[in-house]
């Protein structure tokens, strides 16, 4: 396989409604920033570019089958060589990995990878509905019907399992809304406190309405090439910021769409088959889950989504990483749920399962220098959604994972500044991120690995 870098990303502005363009227009808004950060004109950029993918969740929203070959011909890609992908949450990442395939596999220098949804088509009791048909419409949805109501569940076991508390949750949603108060691309820009989260309106359990992602209108693109496609690009006249950021690593997981499905594991299959190269080689956590399971605890049940770990597992090995905690400077992560940062924390390997909600407020997934007005006990060590994540910025369903890509980027190059007009958001000296794509109740989990080569 060949060398794949990310090279430049553009951001449509996230909003609850973008009533000024189509879909389609909303998509050129990313794609003309991303080909101008190139320092190319249109023109130039589409006699480069050998093909696209393109991400988007759900036909309902535009009430358009094949919307992706119309955002095609409206970016003057046509006839090259483009295809849809769609795995719920998990579309965008997934855009981006096949994005990288076809860089790695030699099948193109340079593709582009474009992700949008324009969910306020429709009321949002109406999107919600669309969104739970991402689950088994013949069992989960007759008895959850949104949801809200299966995270709900999820966080109760996890809960009950480990002993998470609400107000673990709420330190979650106070750092996604205090970072995005800095990123100008964000839905929601406000500072909150733990109170302000959880005498917000209850959703379902223990999830108030500030636990929860908003529904958006927005796009996101991402360019990537291969070693031959910088030549092309800066043959065309591109400036390609260096160092370059290298795509070194994709891993995804799967899982079974009804919860009910899901296995429970005992502890040496657990062991084998889960548990990352730390945790095997740990006598401590050996010990440590030893005891959680003579406790009755199983993997992955409800509270756990063993798709994360799988991805993780298999990105990290891909780019040579063992300790993801201190391997990594930053995540942009997931965050549909503020219990699924949470979940998730633990499937990436950051800490321990069971560990998640005293991660969560130790102050390691927290931004330098910001005042969260929260007591944190530890030093900033992994910025978890420094963007703000979903929770703050939005959930553009097929843009989300590609929104992920471009910060990321951004972040690798140093230029949080440059793009955000606000430094606050950089990540000092950042080599190493990841991205992180879930979709349903944890059936597509996409891990990519960015990191700036010097």
């Amino acid at each position: 396989m060949r060398p794949v870098y990310a090279v430049s990303g553009g951001v449509s502005k996230f909003a609850k409604a973008r009533p000024d363009k189509n879909f389609q227009a909303i998509v050129k808004e990313a794609y003309d920033y991303a080909i101008t950060d190139l320092g190319l004109d249109f023109p130039t950029f589409t006699q480069v570019v050998d093909g696209s993918v393109a991400s988007y969740f759900s036909d309902h929203f535009t009430r358009q089958l094949m919307a992706g070959i119309m955002a095609q011909d409206y970016l003057g890609l046509v006839p090259k060589p483009g295809h849809r992908v769609e795995g719920g949450g998990a579309t965008g990442g997934i855009c981006f990995q096949e994005a990288w395939k076809s860089i790695a596999s030699g099948h193109m220098d340079v593709c582009v990878a474009y992700g949008f949804e324009t969910m306020s088509h429709v009321e949002t009791w109406k999107g919600n509905e669309f969104i739970a048909l991402a689950s088994d419409v013949s069992f989960d949805y007759p008895v959850g019907g949104f949801y809200s109501g299966y995270y709900a569940m999820m966080v109760t076991r996890h809960m009950k399992e480990f002993g998470t508390t609400v107000e673990q949750l709420a330190a979650v949603s106070v750092k996604n809304h205090i970072n995005a108060y800095h990123n100008p691309y964000a839905q929601k820009r406000n500072r909150y406190t733990i109170e302000d989260v959880r005498s917000a309106p209850m959703v379902a359990w223990p999830l108030t309405r500030l636990d929860i992602c908003v529904m958006s209108d927005g796009a996101a693109v991402t360019i990537l090439a291969s070693e031959e496609g910088l030549r092309k690009l800066e043959a065309a006249g591109a400036s390609i910021p260096r160092p370059l950021v290298q795509v070194t690593g994709i891993g995804r997981g799967t899982d079974a769409m009804r919860m009910a499905d899901r296995p429970h594991l005992d502890y040496d299959f657990f062991m084998q088959n889960y548990a990352t190269q730390g945790e095997r080689d740990s006598d401590e956590t050996r010990a440590y889950y030893k005891r959680l399971w003579e406790r009755g605890t199983r993997y992955p049940g409800v509270h756990s989504f063993r798709a994360g770990r799988t991805a993780g597992n298999m990105a990290y090995k891909m780019a040579g990483l063992s300790d993801p905690l201190n391997d990594l400077d930053f995540i942009e992560l997931h965050d549909a749920y503020t219990s699924s940062e949470i979940q998730t924390y633990e499937d990436m390997g950051l800490c321990r399962y069971g560990e998640g909600g005293p991660f969560a407020v130790s102050g390691k997934a927290f931004m330098p220098g910001i005042d969260y007005g929260l007591d944190l006990p530890e030093a900033p060590q992994c910025a978890v959604n420094p963007s703000g994540g979903l929770i703050a910025c939005g959930h553009p369903v097929g843009a989300t994972g590609l929104m992920q890509g471009v910060f990321a980027i951004w972040q690798l190059q140093g230029a949080i500044g440059k793009h955000f007009q606000d430094k606050t958001l950089q990540v000092s000296n950042a080599r190493r991120g990841a991205i992180h794509s879930h979709a349903g109740t944890g059936t597509y989990v996409t891990i990519s690995i960015l990191e700036r080569v010097d």
